[in-house]
């Protein structure tokens, strides 16, 4: 019988057939699946965040929509549109926002929050501003 994993400690990489496999969270965790799993291709990380503060960066992924759903705390996703920034608050427990693919975006933490994500993440990007902006 298994025991449980916590997914603070342990991701997930789902492959294109959908085999799951867990992964332990080092210090060198990204380093590790680059690693493992190459460019990411046909790959999905399912991973818990806990953020104090605001995202540094926007990032973007390409090959696929990412879920993000609000496990605690109080978070604004903001989604870069062409006629201008969209804003998704969550506020409570379980709600999400599902991020289309190719979509620019990050997050305004209010205090602390823990986030749940699935992410295709082959391709990912990762900008100080989405492109096109002034700094």
């Amino acid at each position: 019988m298994n025991n449980p994993l916590q997914i603070a400690s342990n991701f997930v990489v789902m492959n294109s057939d959908l085999n799951a496999e867990p992964m332990a969270v080092t210090d060198n965790f990204y380093e590790e699946l680059g690693t493992k799993y190459g460019d990411f291709a046909g790959h999905t990380l399912i991973s818990c965040h806990s953020f104090d503060g605001d995202w540094p960066t926007w990032e973007c992924h390409p090959n696929g929509d990412e879920l993000v759903i609000l496990l605690g705390g109080e978070v604004e996703m903001w989604l870069a549109q062409d006629n201008g920034d969209e804003s998704v608050r969550l506020s409570a427990p379980g709600e999400f926002v599902i991020v289309p693919r190719g979509t620019w975006h990050t997050a305004k933490v209010h205090g602390a929050a823990q986030m749940l994500f699935v992410t295709p993440g082959e391709a990912t990007e990762n900008l100080e501003q989405p492109p096109g902006r002034e700094a």
